[in-house]
């Protein structure tokens, strides 16, 4: 595949299987699954990814669509399995995932940095061999303790929440097509400045 300045490659995270399909966790996911719809592509399964991978065009942008179908915990193999075949560098990537330190329908993009705490995030990182990636940070809010967090991200959001992140994913629509062409700035500025 030609290399290219901007996005190549969307992994939405999520936990696979019904149980899981509704909950928090599965924000980044959610919005992957939006995506093939609204492009009329069709993520399939492929055992040599461990995901539901679709390669397709997003405003005349080539890119690849993925959620990985191994437990979050370990994303990583899943993504290190797709951008080894394809070799997509990290650089190339926007990981989208749910993030308890942030508003309910609250997002941010952000490039590099740490995991922090998430686990879907550390395995990637690990596989990757490196952080430099773009992610975006879909806010699912906290439970106000760090013992209910595991049992808050595995539930469903309320339906009032839900509506929140689903006019989220508006905003973030608006600016994926600047993720594909490079202007990460501007993408930023724009995302960012809705929520000032």
């Amino acid at each position: 595949m030609a290399q290219t300045k901007g996005i190549q490659l969307i992994v939405g995270l999520g936990n696979p299987g019904a149980e899981y399909e509704k909950t928090r966790h599965n924000a980044g996911a959610w919005f992957v699954e939006e995506l093939a719809h609204k492009s009329h592509a069709v993520l399939r399964h492929t055992t040599k990814f461990q995901g539901l991978h679709c390669f397709t065009q997003l405003h005349h942008h080539d890119c690849h669509l993925f959620i990985p179908t191994t437990f979050m915990n370990n994303s990583g193999q899943a993504v290190q399995a797709l951008t080894s075949y394809y070799k997509i560098p990290p650089e190339a990537i926007l990981v989208l995932h749910d993030e308890i330190d942030l508003p309910v329908g609250d997002v941010r993009l952000k490039f590099d940095g740490g995991h922090g705490g998430h686990n879907g995030l550390r395995d990637i990182i690990q596989h990757l061999g490196s952080n430099k990636f773009y992610r975006l940070r879909i806010g699912v809010g906290h439970p106000g303790t760090s013992k209910e967090v595991v049992d808050y991200v595995l539930k469903p959001p309320k339906k009032e929440e839900r509506e929140q992140i689903d006019r989220a994913f508006e905003e973030v629509n608006k600016v994926i097509p600047l993720m594909l062409e490079g202007s990460y700035q501007k993408a930023m500025q724009q995302l960012h400045s809705d929520k000032l």
